[in-house]
């Protein structure tokens, strides 16, 4: 039993709001205990110039940003205005990769979609939280142009969620809070897809090396614990399409 009462394999308690943000054409915020990340989507009717450059004109883009708010964390991080710090670039790539793997940017036209993470609380598992959340968001936007006929319903390739996994005290857990992250002797982030499959897989040995038993553990628990957020994903998306 963890500290806030949950078995080895449950996730914190998941909260998804949609249209969080008036202005967004999908905004979301996520909250996966106390970690809350609000994730806007921008839709431009235009390409970045590297892709131009690159004869890419008639594909989309997805790109993402990343940003711990100064008092999302118990003492204040200061904001990154002379320059992105290394794990915030590692991050927005993280969360950048994952989200395309949702869409088929064949389809999308000559748009860039952004999906912009703030983190507004942090207590673990953010980036994951920020592809989890940021996966409802894309999907908020592109459904709206598909209603418009701006896009073809297939521009959606699948649902994609990620969650985090670790070895704390000898013991395989899921969807680790900071606490847990802080000690845990393994520590890892897996994204999948909605048919299964793997979009990126980190795993870290913070002291030892773990052999491949503890990988296929932790694998089949983070598998577990992204089919329950695919669930709160397509129930809230559900939700809201019955509302619109």
């Amino acid at each position: 039993m963890r500290k806030d009462g949950r078995g080895a394999d449950e996730l914190r308690p998941v909260q998804l709001t949609l249209d969080y943000v008036q202005y967004a054409e999908g905004s979301v915020l996520i909250s996966m205990g106390g970690t809350r990340v609000l994730c806007n989507l921008s839709v431009e009717e235009r390409l970045p110039r590297w892709l131009l450059n690159q004869g890419g004109g008639k594909q989309g883009w997805l790109t993402a940003e990343y940003a711990l708010l100064p008092r999302s964390t118990h003492t204040r991080t200061p904001r990154e205005t002379a320059g992105l710090r290394g794990r915030t670039q590692e991050i927005r790539r993280f969360v950048g990769r994952s989200l395309r793997a949702a869409v088929n940017l064949e389809l999308l036209g000559e748009r860039q979609l952004t999906v912009d993470c703030d983190v507004l609380q942090a207590d673990g598992g953010t980036r994951t939280a920020a592809v989890t959340g940021g996966y409802v968001a894309v999907a908020l936007a592109l459904r709206r142009l598909i209603a418009q006929r701006a896009v073809p319903p297939e521009v959606l390739r699948t649902p994609v969620a990620a969650v985090s996994v670790g070895v704390v005290d000898g013991l395989p857990l899921l969807d680790l809070d900071y606490d847990e992250d802080s000690r845990a002797a393994v520590d890892g982030n897996v994204v999948m897809t909605a048919t299964g499959e793997l979009v990126e897989v980190q795993f870290t040995a913070e002291g030892r090396p773990f052999d491949r038993t503890v990988l296929d553990e932790l694998l089949d628990l983070a598998e577990r614990g992204v089919r329950e957020l695919l669930a709160f994903q397509e129930k809230a998306l559900d939700i809201q399409s019955g509302s619109m």
